[in-house]
């Protein structure tokens, strides 16, 4: 359970968390030792700094996610606010994906939080939005997002039945004014190509290591790799955050689940990149691979629609 404060440095960071679908903390508390949470919820409008029977009167906008991969320690720059002091002041991170946004929710007894819940998002805001770790059932939240969730598989929430929201929709008067491109999206176009050659080299590597000639080629796939008669095509993302999600074209799908293909997935996470360099040094990084890959459809989430125009009545 997390606060968000108002400032306008913490809604850019509650923007860019969305956006990268990372969140972060200052330090790692003892409580953090050896848990994995399934679900985060991020809180904003109400003030924390109130005795409990106040608090539990006021409403907040929840923005509800399934966590991805538990904690791990951080160590490249990624939020705004990292980037222009140029240190380090989030490292304990998790990978957070977007289920639901719900606005004026009671924080009390008639709300979809317990006491234990909802107390939890406001001793957040008493200490600096450290996250708070609270045992409570993930179920009425979920119900009121209308999201269909089975007890007993906790990791299966389906993205295609989860209303999802993005960045845009953050609502605050200190909000940043920036427009979303897409889940992982960075806005520094150099940035953004350094750290994709900086995967696709580490990628590179890893093949020619097993043995495969490698040809880059960009579409309809990033590499070509072949070994005597054995062929595999692999997809490769990088990126500065955690390893929760990445964006895919139609046509990266079609061709994964093609059977007559056999895809790979090489993801590269936590990339750091040093901006003060002229060339964007990029550095470090986790591998996560999938090999022959095929994402199920419960998880994607279409991003875009082609609609397709209804005749004109004359």
């Amino acid at each position: 359970m997390v606060h968000v404060g108002q400032s306008t440095e913490s809604q850019r960071n509650l923007v860019h968390g969305i956006e990268t679908l990372t969140w972060g903390f200052p330090e790692k508390k003892p409580e953090y030792e050896h848990v994995t949470p399934q679900f985060a919820v991020l809180a904003t409008g109400a003030s924390p700094r109130v005795q409990l029977p106040v608090w539990l009167q006021d409403t907040a906008t929840l923005y509800l996610f399934q966590v991805r991969g538990g904690f791990y320690e951080g160590t490249s720059w990624h939020w705004p606010d990292e980037e222009a002091e140029q240190r380090l002041k989030y490292p304990q991170r998790f990978g957070i994906e977007p289920l639901a946004k719900l606005d004026h929710v009671p924080l009390g007894p008639t709300g979809p939080l317990t006491e234990a819940g909802s107390d939890a998002i406001r001793r957040s805001g008493t200490d600096r939005g450290m996250g708070k770790i609270v045992q409570m059932p993930a179920q009425r939240l979920l119900d009121l997002a209308g999201i269909p969730f089975a007890t007993d598989q906790p990791d299966d929430v389906p993205l295609d039945r989860s209303p999802g929201f993005t960045a845009e929709q953050v609502e605050s008067k200190n909000k940043p004014q920036r427009r979303r491109r897409g889940a992982g999206y960075i806005s520094d176009p150099k940035k953004r190509k350094r750290i994709e050659e900086y995967a696709e080299d580490l990628a590179i590597a890893h093949y020619e290591a097993q043995g495969w000639t490698v040809e880059k080629l960009g579409k309809p796939y990033d590499l070509h790799c072949t070994r005597g008669t054995e062929e595999r095509h692999v997809e490769v993302k990088g990126t500065t955050g955690a390893a929760t999600s990445v964006e895919l074209t139609i046509n990266e799908v079609l061709h994964a689940r093609n059977k007559d293909n056999t895809v790979d997935l090489y993801v590269v996470s936590d990339i750091k990149i040093d901006t003060t360099t002229d060339d964007y040094l990029p550095s470090g990084g986790t591998l996560t691979h999938y090999t022959d890959w095929e994402p199920a459809e419960e998880d994607l989430r279409p991003r875009k629609y082609e609609y397709r125009l209804p005749r004109p009545t004359v």
